[in-house]
């Protein structure tokens, strides 16, 4: 898609044809397949059955066709897009239709489309549901209540409902009203503070805070019929605080930090600016030219990636198509879901946010944020983030270990997930520490019994069997971050520590105490300051986030039973050769852990320190 790698992304025109050259290859296909109402895309396999898949993939190109057709005049731009949604309609929902979406059941996927359905509805009032006859309006109102009558999820779909009962008072569509008020009050369980949430499970603090439950409550907000709502203001005053701290998932160069699931959304990341400035929402330590500029250059860095087919399709994948990182809810039609970004087309074309300058944000070197269980560290010039994490643990979804309990994640080298646990190379294990019996069947962390995070390092505690415990300490000092762990074992161990993963280019260093490898991103690195071996490994190849092929330097210890204390330093220098690198040296006694970066001398005091 070289037309949208060429786009500037400057101006609302810019915008509208990026939506365009994105949207076009779907509703071709969908011409060709002579279907309405949904389109076949790809072959690979959901949790949901093919029809949802291709009702899904219709159904998530309207989080952008909605503000387009906003607009009438757009509509007559564009007839025969707007000829294709609407007839989709109109078809899914009429029972005698060949293509009629068809009677749910509880947990159903389709309830999650209903957001995007509810929300183009209630933006395209006039031109399209007001057209409709009274038969075709109560056919679809009766398709979208069975939301009403059927049981979801007490997370984020909750908004879902909240979406189709908003649409459904806008039409004066009779609705369980109470069911409106309970959704909205269960949101409120939710919140933690600071304009954070949890998304339905505590310990899973993710991209579903800003593109789902602030998201949603800011088109919540703005949509609904009762614009002085309480929750409606409170969730105004939410996304005020969250902008503040939120932009800390961000580096200077637009790319957002890869961590948690749903990562195929992409471009979704930075979708709550967009909702925001739909919103007209003002931010409270930030300014709305400063989330214009990590907004548009979130898209602008994510539309130089290969993450097209060459049909020009959005592929499932992260920085490239792979399948390997996939959680089981992706089917071909789920990464259109970063359409919610085009939600600022339905701002007018003299709309203050067009004029409005880009202006970078200050990022914090080095800052705490309690709510996502995060230590978050900029490079100095804003380039590269890293984020230190403990504490975090999603149980369902495929690769939750990876996604969540790794000891950093980095916007430069991301990080891999596992093809399988055999063999070190299918595992993948960057930024962690990996564990075996007998040098093969390796584990890492997946739930830990003790976590903290501290101003200036991260802490957790964990025992992958009862007679084994882990104490670990991960001490931040870009580019570097020192490892410490703590060993009480019964069991002789094999370990793997793993550094940052890097692309496979460039010219690698082998050496018994330190290995890295110059990479065209910059280098990666590992040394031991305890006996052990090291050297730069090459995983399985579509194991890592952003690069097919990777170099990976590595630690390799083994333990002997009783107590055992593992230090080591791992370098992710982003942009950099290892020329420009300071040098590091260690020294841990007790609870202080002395170390000096270029000569110069800093000190840790390790609070929950078994010495």
């Amino acid at each position: 898609m070289n037309v949208v790698k060429e786009n500037p992304l400057k101006t609302r025109q810019d915008l509208e044809q990026a939506l365009l050259d994105l949207v076009q290859p779907v509703y071709r296909i969908m011409a060709a397949q002579e279907k309405q109402g949904r389109v076949h895309l790809g072959d690979s396999g959901t949790v949901y059955d093919q029809p949802r898949q291709e009702i899904e993939g219709f159904l998530r190109t309207l989080w952008g066709l909605g503000p387009l057709f906003h607009h009438p005049e757009k509509i007559a731009a564009y007839p025969t897009l707007f000829d294709q949604a609407k007839s989709g309609i109109l078809a899914g929902t009429n029972p005698d239709s060949p293509f009629y979406w068809g009677e749910l059941q509880d947990y159903d996927q389709l309830f999650v489309e209903m957001g995007a359905l509810a929300t183009f509805l209630i933006l395209t009032k006039k031109s399209c549901y007001d057209s409709f006859t009274k038969a075709e309006q109560k056919q679809l109102c009766q398709w979208l209540n069975q939301i009403n009558q059927h049981t979801i999820p007490p997370t984020n779909w909750l908004f879902f409902r909240i979406l189709v009962n908003s649409f459904f008072e806008i039409v004066n569509y009779p609705f369980p009203t109470e069911q409106l008020e309970n959704d909205l009050a269960e949101i409120q369980r939710y919140y933690l503070a600071d304009g954070w949430y949890f998304d339905g499970y505590e310990n899973q603090i993710d991209y579903y805070i800003p593109f789902g439950m602030q998201y949603y409550g800011l088109l919540y907000a703005q949509l609904t019929s009762h614009k002085e709502s309480p929750y409606a203001k409170i969730f105004r005053k939410r996304a005020a605080a969250f902008a503040a701290t939120f932009k800390d998932w961000f580096s200077k160069n637009g790319a957002a930090l890869p961590f948690g699931r749903s990562l195929t959304y992409r471009f979704a990341q930075s979708a709550f600016f967009a909702a925001a400035a739909f919103a007209k929402q003002d931010f409270t330590g930030l300014s709305q030219a400063e989330g214009k500029y990590l907004l548009l250059n979130n898209m602008r860095q994510w539309f130089q990636q290969p993450i097209f087919t060459t049909d020009g399709l959005l592929s499932i994948g992260y920085a490239y198509p792979n399948l390997v990182m996939a959680e089981g809810y992706n089917a071909p039609g789920s990464p259109y879901w970063a359409f919610k970004n085009f939600i600022l087309l339905a701002l007018s074309e003299d709309d203050a946010f067009w004029q409005l300058p880009e202006t970078c944000p200050d990022f914090p070197k080095q800052v705490v944020n309690p709510h996502s269980r995060m230590l978050l560290v900029h490079s100095d010039d804003g380039q590269e983030l890293q984020a230190f994490t403990s504490g975090q643990h999603s149980h369902e979804h495929a690769h939750g270990q990876a996604k969540y309990e790794k000891y950093v994640y980095s916007t430069t080298f991301g990080f891999s997930v596992p093809k399988g646990s055999v063999l070190p190379k299918q595992g993948a294990f960057d930024s962690t520490l990996a564990l075996s019996e007998q040098a093969i069947n390796y584990q890492t962390a997946f739930g830990f019994k003790e976590y903290r995070i501290h101003d200036d390092y991260v802490y957790n505690l964990w025992q992958p069997w009862s007679d084994v415990t882990i104490k670990t300490f991960v001490i931040p000092c870009y580019p570097w971050h020192i490892r410490i762990h703590q060993i009480e074992t019964q069991r002789s161990l094999h370990l793997l520590a793993g550094s940052f993963s890097a692309p496979k280019d460039g010219q690698v260093t082998n050496g018994k105490q330190l290995a890295y490898a110059e990479t065209s991103v910059g280098t990666t690195g590992i040394k031991l300051f305890t006996p052990g071996s090291c050297e730069v490994t090459q995983p399985e190849p579509n194991t890592n986030l952003l690069y097919p092929q990777t170099h990976l330097p590595q630690g390799h210890f083994e333990v002997a039973p009783g107590k055992e204390t593992i230090i080591l330093a791992c370098l992710g220098h982003a942009r950099k050769n290892f020329s420009d690198t300071p040098t590091i040296e260690v020294a841990f006694k007790g609870k202080k852990v002395s170390y000096w970066l270029a000569g110069k001398e800093h000190t840790v005091t390790l609070a929950e320190s078994m010495e």
